[in-house]
């Protein structure tokens, strides 16, 4: 009987080579092909760790044509590793169409867990996150991305973006624009490198920090912002708790709550849940008076 190949996907160093894990060095000597965001950067990394191996690109602008071929590949038996540039897989990088394909194709796909800038960074941030959003990349526009911001700023969640040096100016100054300037911000780059910095200070400072020296604004970065404090969600909800009371004294649950959250800005799921607990409470009132 004919067996698949495996599609492992392989964390790789984010900056220091003596993050590798030894799984994923057995298992980048072992596969028969490595799909590589860039074979050529990730054919210098395996080359200074020892390895040699057959190359594949797979990259934003083929991967869905490699993928199709790729699962091919693994179908005929062969096993198959998923790198890119930095860090692991298919986080705000290559990789999500071909580990979908696999699956699709009832192909084995085995994680091999390593370095990941986002948790890198909120691991020495230093920042109380039980509850965090990861975003990645944020739009390049400056419209586009006050916009996307703006949908985040009641968020009582701290949020994580990645950003590129060439923006980093731009975006921290629409941060401070849309989230305010009182919220702190954590601004972590060239994160496990030579030159690691890991910063916090107000938002509406950051800009004149980065600004002050050329080299701040160098490498890669992970920002780390502050949610919306507690009494601003707290806000959102006693305003739609106030709205749905008036409408459900003359509406059904289902179109109070749509139209409360069309008045309100709320999301129509927490509107719903929130007044069916007010109907209930009203009902629960009622049988006991």
């Amino acid at each position: 009987m004919h067996t698949c190949g495996t599609l492992y996907v392989v964390a790789t160093p984010i900056g220091n080579l003596g993050d590798i894990t030894q799984r994923a060095l057995e298992v980048l000597r072992s596969v028969d092909l490595v799909a590589a965001e860039d074979t050529r950067h990730s054919g210098q990394l395996l080359t200074r760790l020892g390895i040699q191996a057959r190359f594949v690109a797979l990259h934003e602008h083929n991967e869905q044509q490699i993928s199709a071929r790729l699962v091919t590949d693994m179908q005929a038996g062969k096993n198959v590793a998923l790198v890119t540039d930095a860090g692991t897989p298919a986080i705000s990088d290559p990789g999500t169409l071909l580990v979908a394909a696999a699956h699709a194709a009832g192909i084995t796909v085995v994680p091999v867990p390593g370095a990941s800038a986002v948790i890198c960074a909120l691991s020495a941030a230093g920042v109380v996150a039980p509850h965090w959003l990861f975003y990645g990349f944020l739009p390049a526009k400056s419209s586009a991305r006050r916009n996307a911001l703006a949908a985040l700023a009641r968020l009582p969640y701290v949020l994580v973006f990645y950003e590129a040096p060439h923006r980093i100016l731009d975006c921290v100054a629409d941060l401070a624009e849309t989230l305010g300037g009182t919220r702190r911000v954590t601004l972590a780059r060239e994160l496990t490198k030579l030159f690691e910095s890991i910063h916090s200070l107000p938002l509406g400072e950051a800009q004149a920090w980065l600004a002050a020296d050329p080299n701040r604004q160098k490498g890669e970065f992970v920002l780390i912002v502050e949610g919306a404090p507690v009494a601003d969600a707290d806000e959102d909800t006693l305003r739609l708790r106030d709205t749905l009371a008036v409408l459900l004294e003359e509406l059904p649950v289902k179109q109070a709550a749509q139209l409360a959250a069309r008045l309100t800005g709320q999301k129509k799921n927490a509107a719903y849940e929130l007044a069916l607990q007010m109907r209930d409470a009203a009902a629960g009132h009622e049988e006991k008076t």
